[in-house]
């Protein structure tokens, strides 16, 4: 993702809080995989 502006990052919706979230270096590995927008989010998903 080098190169690109960050308004053209690739999003998606967190589906516990609703709130859109962009691409971040740190998932860039597993971008795929990745479901939640935060750590707090991933652990309240089921409440």
């Amino acid at each position: 993702m080098k190169g690109v502006k960050k308004e053209n990052l690739p999003q998606k919706v967190c589906p516990v809080c609703n709130r859109a979230f962009t691409w971040r270096k740190k998932w860039a590995a597993a971008w795929e995989d990745v479901k939640y927008c935060s750590e707090r989010c991933r652990r309240n998903k089921g409440a």
